[in-house]
């Protein structure tokens, strides 16, 4: 009865429309209430959930992406990407999914990257001619890249959310091929809308061009160098490395480049207090509720339930993909990924599966929710730049969408795409 009062109630609180957060908490203590247990165990847990040293690396990934977001780096990938690929038919959408998988390695943020991109290629590409629901769809899609990056603080939840068993390292590295998956179906997507439509080529400016315009990006794509081979090379730790890249984002944004004004370096300031905020409220919260989910052996109940379906790993895991699939559509990414973690990891180590994939594969999960309704926070943001409801994006969807669930797959089903880079260097 615990278990149903917790699901039902939580449930019930998201469809309502009360912020994931409080339906996460509140189901908590009414599950708590019914069980008599002490009130304080609600404290005890939020605090013992948040208070983990490794948690510093999230506020400072956070700082980082917003540094620069404000410190205007945005607009030099942008050039560089459109200098790379802008020739080929439908040449600005191609631009925009190279511009949006670089800048997603620097801000680790498919939000952030998608307010920063689609600022500045979507109104581009409505000039230049092209449809809006096709620049805010590219935009939206190829920003989702950004979950799988260094710099994603979202790798940091997880590997905490597995109880510390999945080694942040092996997580970089392991995003590193699905990111590039991910990019490369976006890109044929891109193309293939571009021609039915018939958008035009642009017209390529030249190798020196784009020499200069890659010379001017890429201390900011630099960053995502520092962290790998920092941690790789056990010079700092994945926190600390989260550090470096706040220092390094404020050296060349103040220094190099000289775009960081006092009122941007203000408003990411802020920017990153409230973000900062907001996921840890969630992981104290999603601390409680992963102690009533051990509790209640939800993890066990379900893999039972998973095992009387198929003992099939690969119908199992798309059972799990579906789940998350559902799950995404309703919660951010920090909330699915502390709530499912504790029930699936179990289930899907058991049918074979890698921990280090499985956390590449929620990821994607989670970036596929951020792009659906009704909570789809990507998209009301591309949405709201291209000036379009979300049903008229919504209409012209499925080319994009099949392109990641494309990849989707190919992540979930192939290994290799994960797991190669930590096996190469020595993660097992």
């Amino acid at each position: 009865m615990a278990l149903t009062i917790l699901c039902v109630t939580f449930l019930l609180f998201l469809i309502i429309g009360v912020p994931v957060a409080f339906a996460i908490g509140l189901s908590a203590v009414c599950t708590i209430l019914y069980e008599g247990l002490p009130f304080m165990v609600i404290f005890q847990r939020m605090m013992s959930g948040m208070n983990v040293f490794s948690f510093l690396a999230i506020p400072f990934f956070i700082f980082a992406g917003e540094l620069m977001l404000y410190g205007g780096i945005a607009d030099k990938i942008v050039t560089f990407a459109k200098n790379l690929v802008g020739h080929v038919r439908g040449g600005l959408g191609m631009s925009n999914v190279v511009a949006c998988t670089l800048f997603g390695g620097i801000s680790g943020s498919p939000v952030a990257d998608v307010s920063a991109m689609g600022s500045v290629m979507i109104p581009m590409m409505k000039k230049e001619g092209y449809d809006a629901d096709y620049a805010v769809n590219v935009t939206t899609h190829a920003s989702l890249v950004g979950a799988l990056t260094p710099t994603s603080h979202n790798m940091i939840i997880y590997s905490l959310a597995a109880s510390g068993k999945v080694s942040i390292g092996a997580l970089i590295l392991a995003g590193v091929v699905p990111t590039v998956v991910l990019a490369l179906c976006m890109l044929v997507a891109a193309y293939f809308v571009a021609v039915r439509r018939g958008y035009p080529a642009g017209v390529f400016p030249g190798w020196g061009a784009v020499a200069r315009s890659a010379a001017a990006a890429v201390p900011g794509l630099f960053v995502a160098v520092i962290i790998i081979t920092g941690i790789l090379s056990g010079v700092f730790t994945a926190t600390e490395s989260a550090a470096v890249a706040v220092l390094y984002a404020m050296c060349i944004t103040v220094f190099l480049y000289r775009t960081m004004s006092r009122e941007n370096f203000l408003k990411a300031s802020a920017r990153a207090v409230k973000t900062t905020g907001v996921v840890l409220l969630l992981i104290g919260v999603s601390a409680t509720f992963q102690y009533l989910i051990g509790l209640y052996q939800v993890a066990d109940l379900t893999g039972r339930w998973m095992a009387a379906i198929s003992s099939e790993p690969w119908v199992i895991f798309m059972l799990i993909n579906i789940i998350l699939f559902v799950l995404g559509t309703f919660m951010d990414m920090a909330s699915t990924i502390l709530i499912c973690t504790p029930i699936f990891l179990p289930i899907v180590v058991q049918y074979g599966m890698d921990p280090v994939q499985f956390g590449i594969v929620l990821l994607v999960n989670c970036a596929l929710g951020l792009n659906t309704p009704p909570v789809g926070t990507t998209q009301f943001v591309g949405c709201a730049i291209g000036g379009l409801s979300v049903g008229e994006v919504m209409r012209t969807i499925l080319p994009f969408y099949g392109a990641l669930t494309a990849a989707l797959m190919a992540v979930t089903y192939v290994p290799g795409f994960s797991m190669w880079l930590p096996h190469f260097f020595g993660y097992q």
